[in-house]
């Protein structure tokens, strides 16, 4: 990467140039395109951008993924409430049982 041609920009361009893609809802290539640089540059800029957010790679959910998650949990509450309901029927019937 460290080759004669490389140009160098502003950490203000660089913020600029990421801002531009979080707001146009355009890719990083086209903003790129737009602004005469390199998408391997920006795409590599943005990426930083979003990690140094806590919204990098490893940890960051899809629009998707938080959908399937919020649906995922609410079925957990239900079926510890519905296993809760059992647990109380189950006692109450062996209670009753053993009055007998």
């Amino acid at each position: 990467m460290g080759s004669k041609y490389t140009k160098r920009y502003t950490e203000e361009f660089k913020r600029d140039a990421i801002a531009l893609v979080d707001s146009s809802g355009k890719t990083v290539t086209a903003v790129a395109r737009e602004l005469g640089i390199s998408s391997e540059s920006l795409r590599g800029w943005y990426r930083k951008a979003k990690a140094d957010r806590g919204e990098g790679e490893s940890g960051e959910l899809t629009g998707a993924e938080r959908e399937e998650l919020k649906r995922l949990r609410k079925e957990v509450r239900e079926q510890q409430q519905t296993i809760e309901i059992l647990k109380k029927a189950t006692t109450a019937f062996f209670v009753k049982d053993n009055d007998r």
